[in-house]
Order: structure tokens, then sequence, then C-alpha cells
């Protein structure tokens, strides 16, 4: 199977000669902290470890505070890919105690192609782009303060609404996934307990995902198939495939995801829906 097109960054560093070890997950997608203590004994100390806090695809919340510690017993870096986990789970990232984290403007509704990178006090960094001394030298060029302003708003307000908008956004999932698995052979992909709530992984067994999308699409109802970083990929999730999907397992299931948009009458449209494209499909 190809790399997935989000893991390049990991292909480059091994072309220049880093040595990369991936941790395994179990059937949830979530890896056990110790297994990162195993490898740093094995291999020495690793220059970084990069984890997400929370999956992309699946919703699932990992263990990240636990690994965290654990790395700074050995005095090891950490970067954390928090883009799924702002403005769906309370963070501090002072207690989560990571060098590194990086998240996005759009997925919390601010300006598109704006993103944002923690550093803590004191961690070395080597430039993005030399030249300019913009962002305390660490990113040469003009900078957007727009997308800067858009992105600190959407902070605030998203902050300010998590709580109201989590337990609105679980009792949609909740309603959801209920009605979901009323379908035949459907299977929640993630762990039941450990997800945030704007996010439901579906496996239709026996469906084509690619149809079962374009079938939907026809519908008005958008859903994907993994990340949106593979919207053109024809291979199958990598994601679901480490947490012991089938191939044919990972091709059949579909991600759904619910925000301030999404209201009641959506979900029993959306699952109508499903019940009568998923029973025509199987015919």
């Amino acid at each position: 199977m190809n790399t997935a097109q989000f893991l390049r960054p990991i292909d480059f560093v091994k072309e220049l000669g880093a040595k990369v070890e991936f941790v395994k997950v179990d059937r949830y997608g979530i890896p056990d902290p110790d297994d990162f203590r195993k490898i740093i004994k094995k291999n020495g100390k690793p220059s970084l470890i990069s984890v997400m806090y929370v999956n992309n695809e699946t919703g699932v919340i990992l263990p990240l505070k636990e690994i965290v510690k654990i790395a700074k017993e050995y005095e090891v870096l950490v970067h954390s890919d928090i883009v799924q986990a702002v403005g769906k789970i309370e963070i501090n990232l002072r207690e989560l105690g990571v060098d590194f984290a990086t998240f996005s403007a759009h997925k919390i509704y601010g300006p598109k192609g704006v993103g944002a990178l923690y550093i803590k006090k004191g961690t070395p960094l080597e430039p993005l782009l030399h030249g300019g001394k913009q962002e305390d030298g660490l990113r040469a060029g003009t900078q957007n303060v727009s997308g800067a302003v858009g992105l600190a708003k959407a902070l605030e307000l998203c902050t300010k609404e998590l709580k109201e908008e989590n337990r609105r956004l679980r009792k949609i999932q909740q309603l959801f996934e209920s009605l979901v698995l009323g379908i035949e052979d459907t299977k929640i992909n993630g762990h039941p307990e450990f997800r945030v709530p704007s996010t439901s992984n579906v496996l239709f067994k026996g469906v084509e995902g690619e149809t079962l999308l374009i079938s939907l699409d026809l519908e008005g109802i958008a859903a994907s198939m993994g990340s949106a970083c593979l919207a053109e990929s024809k291979t199958p999730s990598h994601v679901l495939i480490a947490m012991g999907l089938t191939e044919e397992e990972a091709k059949s299931s579909i991600r759904f995801s619910f925000g301030i948009y999404t209201k009641e009458e959506d979900i029993y449209y959306t699952t109508e829906k499903l019940k009568q494209i998923v029973k025509k499909l199987r015919e």
C-alpha cells in the first residue's frame, strides 16, 4: 500500500537519513503509551515523538498526556497534531507538556489557509523559510494579519461555546449512531467512549464506499472516505487498516462529521436516505 499523502514528511526525513518507527494501535485505534517507552529503550533516545491528539478519521482521543509523560522521562521532544482536538475538547498546552503543537483555522470555522504552530519556550527549531525576521525569525515572508485575527476570533468563540456545543453535538452523534446501527451489518469504527462528538466513522459491510458517497451526494449529503487529505486517493485508509480492518472493510467505511450547522432533522434525513441507499446497493 502506498504511503498516505500526509505521511509524506516522514518519507522526506527518512530520505535525509532519519530513522522512523511507527507505534502500533489496538482495534480502537489507540496506542499503548508503554510501547513508546519500549521503543525508546530499544533504539535509544529519539529526536522527536509526533502523535495526534484526536484522530481525524475516527474521532478517537489518544492518550497524549501519558505519552508526553513517558517522553519527558527520557527528555524527548513531543509534537502533537491537535487539529481535530481544538474546539472539540478542552486543551491546556502547558498542562499537556508538548513541545510543539499544530492546528488549522478552518476546522473551527476560521479563515482557510491559516494555521498555527505552538512552540514551548526554549525549544529549538530550525526556520521553515530563511530570510526575513517575520514570525520571530522562524518563517520569512509577509504576515497574514487578517488571517491571524480571524483565527484568534474563531478560537475565542469556540472556546466560549465549547461545553454547550459539545453537549448538543453528543446528542446529535448518539442519535445518528443509534439510527445508523439499525441498518443491518453496520459497525462504528473507533472507541465507544473515547471519541469527540463531531465524528462518526461507520462500516457498511458489503457496500462499496465510493458508490455510497456518490449516492449520498446526489441526495445533498456530504460525507467522506478517510481524511480530507486523501480525498483523491484510491488506497484504503491506513488508519482503519492499522485498527485491524480488512481492505474491503476499510473501503466500505464512511466518515460523517457534525458541526454547528448540523440539526436533528439533518440526522433523520441522512439516516433515512442511508437505509434506502444501502439496501439498494446490497441488492
